[in-house]
């Protein structure tokens, strides 16, 4: 008990400390309106810095291309760079650094954000960028069969470079058999070689039309000088019909999956588990994503601990619990320690693991995750940028922004029990699928059948 209140009191020192250095943000700070093109627009008016910073959050990912166009989500990504009607190839960058700001992108299953960040005098220009590319993006063939080369040449190098995206490509192909999380990200090469022209400017006509975008814009700005310009450069972009729906159900996994994978160049047994999980907002994530905090984050936690410093089967462990709007995957990722096989670090893996689901975890390890969700809650919510991607992510996520401001009490709520009940219902041998990756077939010996504690995980 006395740690446990240690603990707590050291989480309120910070979170006092932090809420004091900035104002704490309510939900009743951040202003919305929705412009006719049905573009959803969240501004938060934060005056610590003259800076400020738009999020624009695509609705678009890997899960809304079908076969023979996977990799288009991630390919937008690149074209966006490349010169609209006013802003010619490369003057995006060049004209916003000009200004003195900065930019990034990113691609997931589910959405495809930009983020630009800015002194606040530069807002006019970023929203006159942004409008120019979204409106009237040019979808230059020769820039796409450039750019077509740069995807090509990144999905072979980073399957060749990166054990982690080889492995988690084959898992994520042997989990889902249904719905589109089963092919990567970057796409078939087969499918990024194929691409039309028509198939570009209908995806991006699609996708990118405003009633599929939230925008969000926080730092030293004012309501109504958002909304003016918003309404100016974004509002006359015409809506487009509603993009088809993903209606593909992931039928119920019913035995375990496994997949081997050779690598010659690698040194040592990689291994991946993958569980099926539900969506993000669900009524167990919180649970979840408490659950993977105690096992797999920092060097104190239940797998760090045991895998690596006690028996020292494993050099690295990481755990993901990825936002998604549809049931994904709970995966664990091992390196085994040199002479290691990986017969030994997956008992050794699926042990912990059944530990928990036959135990559970104590007080003590749950105010310990607690705390670290409180103290990185206010310390993200300390910045501007931490503000703006937060809201977005939430209001996508979640469906609603002012979830962001009930999370801590959300996992607060969280017992023991519920961490021992989601443990036991989704890290089940007939609910995951294995990966192996090594650098020769030596696995006719390794059983497929683990040894689980009484009690434990089937």
């Amino acid at each position: 008990m006395k740690s446990w209140l240690i603990g707590i009191t050291l989480a309120g020192t910070i979170a006092v400390g932090l809420q004091t250095a900035e104002a704490i943000t309510s939900a009743d700070d951040v202003r919305s309106f929705t412009l006719d093109n049905g573009m959803k627009v969240l501004v938060l008016s934060d005056h610590s810095i003259p800076n400020a910073n738009m999020y624009i959050f695509w609705k678009v990912g890997s899960r809304n291309e079908v076969p023979g166009i996977t990799g288009l989500s991630h390919f937008f990504e690149h074209m966006m760079f490349n010169g609209s009607q006013k802003y010619g190839p490369k003057m995006f960058d060049r004209t916003m650094e000009a200004a003195g700001g900065a930019n990034n992108a990113y691609t997931t299953e589910n959405v495809t954000v930009y983020t630009d960040w800015f002194p606040t005098d530069a807002m006019p220009l970023i929203f006159d960028l942004e409008a120019d590319r979204i409106a009237h993006l040019d979808i230059d063939p020769d820039m796409v069969a450039s750019e077509r080369g740069v995807v090509t040449s990144e999905r072979s190098t980073g399957l060749e470079n990166s054990n982690y995206r080889a492995l988690w490509e084959e898992v994520k192909g042997a989990a889902f058999r249904a719905h589109p999380y089963s092919w990567p990200v970057i796409g078939h090469e087969s499918d990024i070689a194929a691409w039309t022209q028509q198939d570009l400017v209908d995806y991006h006509r699609i996708y990118y039309a405003p009633n599929n975008a939230v925008v969000v814009i926080a730092g030293d700005v004012e309501f109504k000088q958002v909304k003016q310009l918003a309404e100016k450069h974004f509002g006359p972009i015409p809506a487009q019909d509603p993009p088809r729906p993903v209606v593909t159900v992931e039928p119920e996994q019913k035995g375990e999956r496994r997949v081997y994978v050779q690598k010659v160049s690698v040194t040592a047994p990689n291994l991946m588990l993958a569980y099926h999980v539900p969506e993000t907002g669900s009524d167990d994530w919180a649970a979840l994503e408490l659950l993977a905090d105690i096992l797999a984050t920092g060097r104190s936690s239940r797998l760090q601990h045991s895998l690596i410093d006690e028996q020292q089967v494993a050099t690295r462990i990481y755990g993901d619990l990825s936002n998604s709007f549809d049931p994904n995957l709970f995966t664990f990722y091992a390196v085994a320690a040199q002479g290691v096989a990986a017969e030994t670090l997956e008992r050794a893996l699926i042990t912990e693991l059944n530990l928990v689901v036959r135990d559970g975890v104590t007080a003590d390890e749950l105010a310990k995750v607690k705390n670290r969700k409180l103290v990185d809650f206010y310390r993200t919510m300390a910045t501007i940028n931490g503000k703006a991607n937060n809201l977005g992510t939430y209001e996508v996520f979640y469906g609603d922004y002012r979830r962001l401001f009930t999370a801590p009490a959300d996992y607060e709520k969280v017992t023991a029990d519920d961490i021992k009940r989601v443990a036991g219902h989704y890290l089940r041998k007939a609910n995951r699928t294995v990966g192996i990756l090594d650098s020769a077939e030596d696995t006719d010996s390794l059983e497929l059948t683990s040894v689980v504690p009484e009690g434990a995980a089937r």
